[in-house]
């Protein structure tokens, strides 16, 4: 019986932009910051498994809100101690506080949007009056 060891798959940079709509410039960035950490082969990036589910979990953090150093915190957990309770733990408490900011948002704009509603009456009841007849 032969072990025949599927090699993992890898991705280009190339590739992995490709595949979730950013830049070159943007996974070199994150890879500066040291959120991801491709394989070197000569000048070429090769970006692994980890990689990828890396750059999926610090785009969707970006998408919700999350500052590059709140999930930076959420993606290390992924790989290290306590494991993915810590990684939950953490997750949900930033979401509690995340949703928080955008419920006080929602309100604020709300509130912003009858001011401005009021505004805009006040303006063409008095254009009304200032209009010849």
């Amino acid at each position: 019986m032969h072990n025949t060891r599927v090699p993992a798959q890898t991705w280009s940079i190339a590739e992995l932009a490709a595949e979730y709509d950013v830049t070159l410039r943007t996974i070199r960035f994150y890879e500066d910051r040291g959120l991801l950490t491709p394989e070197r082969r000569g000048t070429a990036r090769v970006y692994h498994p980890r990689d990828k589910v890396r750059l999926g979990l610090i785009l969707r953090g970006k998408r919700l809100g999350f500052s590059l150093d709140e999930i930076a915190t959420i993606v290390d957990m992924y790989d290290a101690e306590p494991g993915e309770e810590g990684q939950l733990v953490y997750l949900l408490d930033q979401i509690t506080h995340r949703r928080a900011d955008l419920e006080q948002r929602r309100r604020d704009i709300d509130e912003t949007l009858r001011e401005l509603a009021e505004v805009e009456a006040r303006c063409r009841a008095d254009l009304e009056t200032l209009r010849p007849r």
